[in-house]
């Protein structure tokens, strides 16, 4: 004890000029200990103050008596790009400022007061500056109190600077005060069924044959430019002949009366630019969408006929035609969006494919397998799917596949039949009309994709099959 009656205490800092809180580097040992144990110290004071009425310390506004019970506004550390130093006191008494605002702060809100503030960094006061604990701007019993026996926060003389080996650390409860933000992420329900049935991707039977049991987001390749291009066809052989390849790619533009014109493209990315490579003229005109590119010919269904026909693309002309005994044809047994989509050709990794129906089969799906070079029906299949009832189908390792609807925006691969067994299922297999209006949908069995046309738009679906 002086001859004033105060409790001095003296402490110095590492460096004088790290003085930007977020940039303090971590503290020196010491430091942290002596302020946590001011810190108790003043916290003591404060409660045995109240209980004797005192007025409390006198914060940095000169002249100004704090009131107890009026809450100290939050620190604002600076932002960490600015340089601003911290205020000099006045009068050296700074630091007893600081420190009884952090004792008179609930543990939540210190710890969101800079961290070296509470002993987490350096350089936080100036050097050599002097403490005075609260008692010493009081005089009265209790400064004669403190003075006499210690009490109140101020050590006895052997115990005036505390050992740091035995402070207290300082440890933050950032559970008590953080402010949690929450980020939403939406994730395909496609995505979800594809883990749910396959696991972790690649575990699908990239190589043999298997059942559906996802289709993925549509991947958009390129846009038809003219009204002509509301309806279409894109295609690529999954097995070309030379000198075409399997980057070739093919469109067909079915608005009108009279579409013969066939784009060739050189690779996709030609497509999406709109330049076509060349531009064939069919001998005949072909009807709807329901064309594909096989072995190196086109096969469509010429206009106004029961007919297939097979274009030839290395010698441009029609080397094939026969007549499909008894299919519907122009109206008479479309898929669900019309546009006379009575006979729809198919790929698949056994061979070409015609989807249609007849009288016989009372609207049903009829499905024959096709002689490449002929177009001679080699078998045929009568199913139980109704084909005004669904928007459009492809066939996948002999199975044919059925779409609900072409224009609600989530719609189902909802029927599956099965030539193997000569059965048919319902499925519930998502599948996203993301331009709500598919006109045209063909798989590609080299790339183990779905080609489609979706108003205007030619996109692509990835496909994920079960182990055979």
């Amino acid at each position: 004890h002086d001859s004033s009656g105060h409790c001095p205490s003296s402490f110095t800092v590492a460096s004088p000029v790290e003085a930007a809180c977020p940039e303090a580097a971590g503290g020196v040992p010491e430091l942290r200990a002596e302020l946590a144990a001011l810190a108790a110290r003043l916290s003591r004071l404060e409660s045995r103050e109240r209980g004797v009425g005192g007025s409390g310390p006198r914060g940095a506004e000169p002249g100004g008596a704090r009131d107890p019970q009026q809450p100290i506004a939050p620190y604002r550390p600076p932002h960490p790009a600015s340089s601003h130093r911290l205020p000099r006191s006045r009068g050296g008494m700074w630091g007893t400022v600081l420190i009884w605002g952090i004792s008179s702060f609930p543990q939540r809100e210190r710890s969101r007061m800079c961290p070296a503030a509470v002993g987490g960094g350096t350089g936080l006061l100036p050097k050599a500056s002097a403490f005075r604990g609260p008692a010493a701007r009081h005089g009265g019993p209790r400064g004669r109190q403190e003075q006499a026996g210690g009490e109140g926060g101020c050590p006895s003389p052997a115990h005036a600077v505390p050992d740091p080996a035995a402070a207290p650390r300082w440890e933050p409860q950032p559970l008590s005060y953080q402010e949690l933000q929450s980020e939403r992420t939406e994730v395909p329900v496609s995505r979800l069924l594809e883990e749910t049935a396959l696991g972790r991707p690649g575990k699908e039977d990239s190589a043999g044959c298997g059942q559906l049991v996802w289709v993925g987001e549509p991947v958009v390749f390129g846009r038809a430019d003219s009204i002509a291009g509301k309806y279409g066809v894109w295609m690529k052989d999954p097995e070309p002949v030379p000198p075409f390849t399997r980057d070739n790619t093919w469109r067909v533009d079915t608005v009108g009366t009279e579409v013969r014109q066939l784009f060739q493209y050189e690779e996709a990315e030609q497509l999406a630019r709109g330049y076509p490579a060349k531009v064939h003229i069919l001998p005949r005109p072909l009807e709807s969408t329901g064309a594909v590119i096989y072995r190196g010919g086109l096969f469509f269904q010429p206009r106004q006929s029961r007919s297939v026909a097979r274009y030839d693309l290395r010698g441009e002309t029609i080397t094939a035609e026969r007549e499909i005994p008894g299919a519907g044809y122009h109206g008479q047994y479309p898929y669900s969006w019309g546009g006379y989509t009575d006979i729809d050709l198919a790929v698949d990794e056994t061979g070409l494919w015609v989807i249609y129906s007849t009288d016989k089969a009372r609207g049903a799906i009829v499905l024959s397998k096709l002689d490449p070079e002929t177009l001679e029906i080699r078998r045929t299949w009568e199913t139980n799917i109704r084909k005004r009832g669904v928007a459009n189908s492809f066939l996948i390792c002999g199975t044919l596949y059925t779409v609900s609807s072409y224009s609600a925006p989530n719609a189902t691969i909802n029927f599956a039949y099965d030539t193997a067994t000569g059965s048919s299922r319902a499925l519930s297999i998502p599948f996203e009309n993301r331009f709500r209006y598919l006109s045209m949908l063909d798989y590609n069995p080299a790339e183990r994709q779905l080609f489609a046309w979706d108003s205007f738009n030619m996109v692509t679906y990835p496909v994920r099959l079960s182990r055979a």
